[in-house]
């Protein structure tokens, strides 16, 4: 059989709503590796947010940051980051607006003020923090809140490459308008995050352009490559590969796109695909 090339969303599409890889995810890459097929992480999150779990994964590389990092075999081959005059401009309209942000770079997460406090707060939804179940909501979230660096002298603002923003403080809409013609802006693929909150990319930098970029660098057809993924910010990501494969979880304008439908994370979806097409 033909080596395939396998890209994998991680949020919602790898992992489950609880950001662990479910066992039947995990056995079923692995065994398709052994059979010499390659799988690539292909996601919004910066390397600094890929856990333990994850890159235990038998993985030939990543994409990161939404399209603006990507890394084969060890080696980085692509690594936008934003200009940093810019980047600092928009960081004070974050504040002025009092949006919670972090910055995303190989070296960290790096949170604004109340970014902590706040995704805590977001999380309880009204549970006293210290009541048995205000304890257990925020257990969910705790590998993220422990990623977050709180020290704004750390930060390296020549090396960030994206930036998440949490926001109940004016429509996402407003940021949009303000940036869209500079900045790649997408809603938050984090429901939880809320409809206001979203993300800020590198201009023209999406999931097509840095598969396209790793496709070519390694000489490899589009036609043996597949695309698993469950988000809007997924849509590009179809449209580089032969087979887009929506989970049964995706959003309604992922699967209007996709090419096939599998189960969700938890219901064996990624495991089920693979088999499907033989590389199982």
């Amino acid at each position: 059989m033909t080596k395939k090339i396998v890209f994998l969303d991680v949020d919602g599409t790898l992992c489950d709503d609880a950001g662990n890889v479910p066992e039947s995810a995990r056995q079923a890459i692995t065994a398709a590796h052994k059979k010499g097929h390659e799988f690539f992480l292909c996601t919004g999150r910066s390397k600094a947010e890929i856990t333990e779990d994850v890159l235990a994964l038998p993985l030939s590389g990543m994409i990161g940051a939404g399209g603006g990092y990507c890394e084969v075999h060890d080696e980085v081959i692509l690594h936008k980051v934003f200009e940093k005059e810019a980047l600092l401009r928009l960081i004070d309209f974050l504040k002025a607006n009092q949006i919670e942000y972090y910055l995303e770079s190989n070296q960290g997460l790096f949170a604004s003020t109340n970014l902590r406090n706040r995704l805590i707060e977001i999380v309880l939804a009204g549970e006293p923090v210290e009541s048995e179940a205000g304890k257990q909501r925020v257990q969910t979230i705790q590998w993220f809140l422990d990623l977050l660096i709180e020290d704004e002298a750390k930060i390296d603002y020549d090396d960030v490459n994206k930036v998440s923003f949490i926001n109940h403080s004016i429509p996402y809409e407003q940021v949009h308008d303000q940036y869209h013609e500079q900045f790649q802006m997408i809603r938050s693929t984090v429901p939880v995050f809320g409809k206001d909150s979203g993300e800020i990319g590198i201009k023209n930098i999406h999931k097509k352009t840095a598969i396209d970029f790793l496709l070519n660098h390694l000489g490899i057809d589009n036609k043996d490559a597949l695309a698993f993924g469950d988000g809007h910010n997924d849509v590009e990501m179809f449209e580089a590969v032969a087979t887009g494969i929506a989970m049964g979880n995706a959003c309604e304008q992922l699967l209007a796109v996709a090419d096939e439908v599998t189960a969700r994370p938890e219901d064996g979806g990624i495991a089920q695909a693979l088999q499907k097409h033989g590389l199982v």
